[in-house]
């Protein structure tokens, strides 16, 4: 297909990267990561095919929460560097071809916020409004609540105020009362100052709770949420019309759907991208059953987006790797298999691990997760690190446990600063996937490593838009360990196998849509390796324990010089 027709919407085939700047390299040693440090280590980014970082929160925090308890939404943390020190970092990022966006977290501030000082001061003051004061809490208990390890109820008592404020996270993260016309003033104002910086637009954190629109409280119910954030993302396009909204809305599908836009329209006109956490969340249970049907049977429920809207694709996030929308029987099973002991578990809901120890760093598992992550039609997005099969550090609190210092060289300190690493902000990965195993500079040098084979990813997935852009279906495969997608665009089309058992397997796949005399091209394969059609028309796919192709359907005027195999 062609490019000229992807270049407009440049999110839907793009490689979006989440890092955090304070765990990713230090650059003054200090022992925390900043701007400065970052900057430095953009050229990883180039080499790896990223054309998009997501910054997690660096603006003043008093890291209650991992610096998403904000102080100030318009600043940069001085541990992190400077205003100075952010946007070189955009306009460097922007020289080589990386557009950057950040978390946007406005539906809470911290308690140290100057808004919720002045809230909280009088009954009277200019900013009490802006949050959520209640004389009497409603009598929900802990209905709601986000981090119930820490928190039994949604309303903390301010004892100057004499009133309950809600809170959805921690309670020292008060609400913001979005229903307000000057806080919704004041978060497009956030978004106008950042975008005027450079940002190509936002990670929107927690949709539905910043909209409120789950119906538990009646708080700060807006009058139409759908229209608001519709609102949001006309003055996105109106400051920036390259700009998108990445929303994180961990909802049933019919659910997430709405949060796109107007159903009855065909471009969508509110969150450019929405997480697919279903599909997510069926592909580990997959593997934990060494069973495609879950995963498939997600894609083919999952509603197509909008024309000019698109699902984001992981294999995990910056949190924990939620379960949540999994039965309980189900989730029983992922943890069995893939977080076993308590200490690797969350919230009763999720785990706290990495994939390669879940899978004890069996390299065919991982590149079968990244191979799906590349192939399934969705933007992909990767969490920092994943490039490298970094571990988790247990020992870490909570969520903290993947959030660990970037591993950059084999040496004590990973290369990510020269103070001592008892000064990190979270402990370093030890054991089989610490730095001395596990690190960039040792991976660039193997052709046969991890990071050379997301290089190839990210290459292929590159060069071959019809995964991003094509109308996609599940193939029945006659195997229940097989998932096989194809995804077309026009005239082309590429055509996605995987192998969930360790054993082999040969499918013989019917494409009777192809044109007569069409192969197969192998796009992993420095060969060009084609596969024909039997004598009964059918193609056999050989594929071994965990394996994977990526296969071009060309006819034979347009093949590539192959060599010829089954």
């Amino acid at each position: 297909m062609r490019l000229t027709r992807t270049s407009d919407l440049w999110w839907k085939n793009a490689v979006v990267y989440c890092l955090d700047v304070e765990t990713y390299q230090d650059g003054n040693g200090d022992g925390i990561g900043d701007f400065p440090g970052l900057t430095q280590r953009i050229d990883h980014l180039v080499r790896l095919g990223v054309t998009c970082v997501w910054l997690m929160p660096f603006y003043p925090t008093r890291e209650r929460d991992d610096g998403y308890d904000i102080t100030d939404f318009y600043g940069v943390d001085e541990r992190l560097g400077t205003l100075g020190d952010f946007t070189e970092f955009v306009r460097t990022a922007r020289d080589r071809g990386i557009r950057v966006i950040a978390d946007l977290v406005v539906n809470h501030t911290s308690e140290h916020h100057p808004w919720f000082k002045d809230a909280r001061s009088s009954r009277h003051s200019a900013h009490r409004d802006w949050y959520v004061w209640k004389d009497e809490p409603p009598n929900d208990g802990p209905k709601g609540v986000v981090f119930p390890d820490a928190e039994d109820s949604l309303w903390e008592y301010d004892q100057g105020s004499g009133q309950y404020y809600l809170h959805r996270f921690y309670k020292q993260q008060p609400d913001l009362n979005v229903a307000h016309p000057e806080v919704r003033d004041e978060i497009t104002r956030i978004m106008g100052f950042w975008t005027q910086l450079g940002l190509s637009g936002f990670r929107v954190d927690a949709v539905p709770f910043l909209l409120e629109t789950d119906g538990q409280t009646d708080a700060k119910q807006l009058p139409d949420p759908h229209e608001y954030l519709a609102d949001l993302r006309a003055f996105l396009g109106r400051r920036n019309g390259e700009s998108v909204l990445l929303g994180e809305v961990n909802l049933p599908y019919n659910d997430t759907t709405r949060f796109f836009g107007d159903p009855s329209s065909d471009r969508g006109d509110e969150l450019t991208m929405c997480f697919d956490f279903i599909a997510m969340q069926q592909m580990y249970l997959s593997m934990a059953r060494h069973d495609a049907r879950p995963l498939a049977t997600a894609l083919r429920e999952r509603p197509e987006p909008p024309r000019d809207a698109h699902w984001a694709t992981f294999v995990r996030n910056h949190d924990e790797l939620t379960l949540d929308k999994l039965s309980d029987n189900e989730r029983a099973e992922v943890f069995a298999a893939f977080g076993p002991d308590k200490d690797m578990q969350l919230y009763d809901r999720g785990l706290r691990r990495r994939l390669p120890p879940m899978v004890d760093g069996d390299r065919r598992r991982i590149e079968l997760a990244y191979s799906l992550l590349f192939t399934l039609p969705g933007t992909p997005v990767l969490f920092y690190g994943e490039e490298l099969g970094m571990g988790e550090n247990l020992a870490a609190h909570g969520r903290q446990a993947v959030r660990t210092p970037m591993q950059w060289t084999p040496q004590k300190a990973a290369g990510f600063s020269t103070a001592e690493p008892d000064t990190f902000p979270n402990p370093l990965v030890d054991g089989a996937f610490g730095p001395q195993n596990i690190n960039v500079y040792t991976q660039s040098r193997d052709a046969a490593s991890l990071l050379s084979r997301m290089r190839l990813f990210i290459d292929r997935y590159r060069e071959t838009p019809e995964l991003a852009w094509g109308n996609h279906r599940v193939l029945t495969t006659g195997q229940d360990a097989v998932l096989a997608h194809i995804c077309r665009a026009g005239d082309a089309a590429v055509l996605a196998v995987h192998n969930f058992a360790n054993q082999p397997h040969t499918i013989r796949l019917d494409l009777a849509e192809t044109a007569p005399g069409a192969q197969l091209t192998d796009l992993l394969d420095e060969q060009h390796t084609a596969l024909q059609a039997a004598e009964d028309g059918l193609f056999p796919i050989d594929l071994p324990p965990y394996g994977y192709r990526w296969l071009r359907m060309d006819t034979p005027a347009d093949a590539p010089e192959t060599t010829t195999s089954n």
